[in-house]
């Protein structure tokens, strides 16, 4: 017979309904195989869908399994603070382990993804609960960088709409692998148009499969930018909003910018060509010339319940 699996639908990086990025969470999960796992985020084709199980290990408070449609992921970002916000607001938080409630109210918890511990803090105000999730790993570059007209070509640019010397192309990752493009300004950020033959020519098989195309109006100190991220590997042909990403790029951004000792904040805006605008808040702590810690953090609506039988 068929179990029936709930779940919470929400929209994450975003204050507003059907905006953000959708993401579907099943809370309460006991036992369940991979490949159904796989095959509930292909029905459910999102982005991301995500199913929380007890603790697999000492020291975190659940484990998360995070699915594209095409893949699982060992980490997310839209997944990660989706999940932490979700599990508060169905109150699943008050009797797990590893939940810590600070002096200040926040609350402390950690998440157990494929790709190690993931602290998360949850903090209340006026306009609600957000999560900031600190990235288990730091940003490293990665593969190698392709010729100028091949990017342009995968873009559906022009190669002068390239940024260039001010910013050039990189590959990061901080446990996703992206190929950041940056681009010359907004107008041919909204223009992209993914070339799938250049793709599965080029980049199918790399080191950077995942492409982010992005657009900072002052490539040496700007605090503000605009990006857009394309994943066929994962069975996204565009995602509204990317964590992952968001994080990889203060490995791009400290580079670039060399950042002083201390906090310094960028907001990410994504998903805004596709209808779904979404806020992305990033910070790196740099000690010693070098990134020590990377977070980010945004805010979530839930916009449904629901239930899944599955075999």
């Amino acid at each position: 017979m068929p179990r029936t699996l709930d779940f919470v639908l929400a929209d994450v990086f975003t204050d507003r309904p059907f905006g953000g990025n959708p993401l579907a969470v099943f809370p309460y999960v006991r036992e369940l195989a991979d490949a159904t796992m796989q095959a509930v985020a292909r029905e459910l084709n999102l982005s991301e869908t995500t199913f929380v199980f007890p603790p697999a290990e000492a020291g975190v408070t659940c484990t998360v399994r995070i699915f594209t449609p095409g893949t699982e992921l060992p980490f997310a970002g839209h997944p990660t603070i989706g999940t932490a916000l979700v599990l508060e607001a169905v109150g699943a938080l008050a009797e797990a382990p590893q939940v810590r409630r600070a002096s200040d109210g926040a609350t402390e918890i950690v998440l157990g993804e494929g790709v190690g511990p993931v602290p998360v803090r949850l903090t209340r105000g006026e306009g609600g609960v957000r999560a900031v999730l600190t990235s288990p790993r730091l940003p490293a570059r990665i593969g190698s960088v392709p010729p100028p007209e091949v990017m342009a070509r995968l873009l559906g640019l022009p190669v002068d709409a390239l940024a260039g010397a001010a910013l050039p192309a990189a590959g990061w990752s901080a446990g996703v692998p992206f190929l950041f493009i940056p681009l010359r300004d907004r107008d041919a950020l909204a223009r992209v148009r993914i070339d799938g033959a250049s793709w599965a020519a080029h980049l199918q098989g790399s080191e950077t499969p995942h492409v982010v195309a992005l657009t900072l109006a002052d490539p040496a100190d700007g605090r503000e930018l605009d990006m857009r991220m394309f994943a066929p590997a994962m069975g996204i042909a565009e995602d509204p909003a990317t964590g992952a990403a968001a994080v990889a790029i203060a490995g791009l951004l400290a580079e670039r910018q060399r950042p002083p000792a201390g906090t310094t904040r960028w907001l990410i805006r994504q998903g805004f060509d596709m209808g779904r605008p979404s806020l992305i808040e990033l910070e790196a702590d740099v000690a010693g010339g070098a990134l020590a810690a990377v977070r980010v953090g945004g805010s979530a609506v839930i916009v449904g319940r629901g239930s899944l039988d599955v075999p």
